[in-house]
């Protein structure tokens, strides 16, 4: 082995060195306890739905069929047997991707109250531990606030950590539609939490939202397992991997039910995930916003016909994460450098790792502007 090759060797291995060590720094060490088991497969409830005969024809199975082929199945049925659907499977259909937007609504209402019923029994139950009946009684409350006349809920999934998705504006209306992507630290009970609003996919949505003045619907969507803490998960692509074939099927599932191809705004981590699903998405913009990395070198190893952009603000901690991939360690390069080919995005008024939705930044403008189609 020459010399330039132990010195190649070496940099690499210094390269991961300190990736690992930015890493451990920020969480006193690997900690096992945050490693996350990614939610995959299809909706709860789908074995009974497989098993349910009443159309006297087998439903479509929700693991095999893609957006388009169940969009084309609900356009076959009356309202009547939609709506039959919705009551017998609500937890299926209200996450079936390709079925109609209204009626993911109504069905995902019914399970949002079928687990609120759950909990609040679990809460009353005398017989279990004052600490079980206490997260019973916070699910319930938090269950309640999604049931709000003016939510629109249009995917609820309760296993785990729980994942949903809830949209502002009109979709079946929208000329322009946004999806945001989110990234560690994001679930049912931290989605639109009050603090940091603008770190949460809720808070970046409805500051997208607000922005654009009714241009543009806006959807929220936490719909895999993402990242504890700053650990093994968030320095690795293994939820982003289970990830991404969940959002390229929601994706879909929004166009095959007659939505425009969305703008994807990517946050963090979230990047990660887009990044590999960018072949099968079918977005008009692909939005990466304080990205660790997308694990390719260059746009063009993402296989997209989407524009791309990337931001990133000086005062962003995410800067200082080396941009490598080796050793199943780091995200690859960073997509802000002319070198990656992506658009960039001003974010010089934009503060730390998740100021880039604030009302008032440049970076905020830019998104409205790449979420209404002005760029265009």
């Amino acid at each position: 082995m020459g010399l330039g090759s132990w010195k190649r060797r070496g940099h690499r291995t210094l390269i991961v060195a300190a990736l690992t060590t930015t890493i451990v720094a920020g969480t006193a060490g690997w900690a096992s306890g945050h490693e996350q088991r990614p939610l995959t497969g299809p909706p709860p409830g789908t074995a009974s739905w497989r098993a349910d005969d009443t159309l006297r024809t087998p439903l479509p199975d929700p693991a095999t069929t893609d957006p388009a082929q169940m969009a084309a199945f609900f356009r076959g049925l009356s309202d009547a047997e939609q709506h039959r659907l919705a009551d017998r499977h609500p937890s299926v259909v209200g996450n079936l991707d390709g079925a109609p937007l209204a009626l993911r609504y109504e069905a995902n209402k019914r399970s949002l109250r079928a687990e609120e019923s759950r909990a609040r029994s679990t809460a009353q139950d005398t017989t279990l531990p004052s600490q079980a009946r206490a997260t019973a009684r916070a699910l319930a409350g938090r269950y309640a606030e999604l049931l709000a006349t003016d939510r629109r809920i249009l995917a609820f999934d309760p296993r785990g950590r729980g994942q949903i998705a809830e949209v502002y504006g009109d979709l079946a209306t929208a000329r322009h539609v946004s999806v945001i992507v989110p990234g560690s630290d994001i679930d049912l009970g931290s989605f639109d939490r009050a603090k940091d609003v603008y770190g949460t996919p809720a808070g970046m949505a409805k500051s997208l939202y607000t922005a654009a003045k009714e241009r543009t619907a806006v959807v929220s969507w936490v719909g895999y397992t993402t990242p504890v803490g700053l650990g093994p998960d968030a320095a690795t692509g293994r939820l982003a991997e289970a990830g991404a074939p969940r959002l390229a099927r929601f994706v879909q599932g929004l166009t095959a039910a007659g939505t425009p191809r969305p703008s994807v705004f990517c946050h963090s981590y979230g990047s990660v995930v887009c990044g590999i699903a960018a072949p099968e998405l079918p977005a008009s913009d692909l939005v990466m916003v304080a990205s660790p990395g997308l694990r390719v070198d260059d746009v063009s190893a993402l296989h997209t016909s989407a524009r791309v952009w990337a931001a990133r603000d000086d005062s962003d901690w995410i800067a200082k994460v080396p941009h490598v991939e080796l050793l199943g360690l780091g995200h690859g390069a960073d997509p802000t450098v002319p070198s990656f080919g992506a658009r960039r995005v001003p974010a010089e008024r934009a503060e730390g790792h998740t100021g880039y939705f604030a009302p008032g930044t440049d970076s905020l403008r830019a998104f409205t502007d790449i979420a209404t189609g002005a760029t265009r």
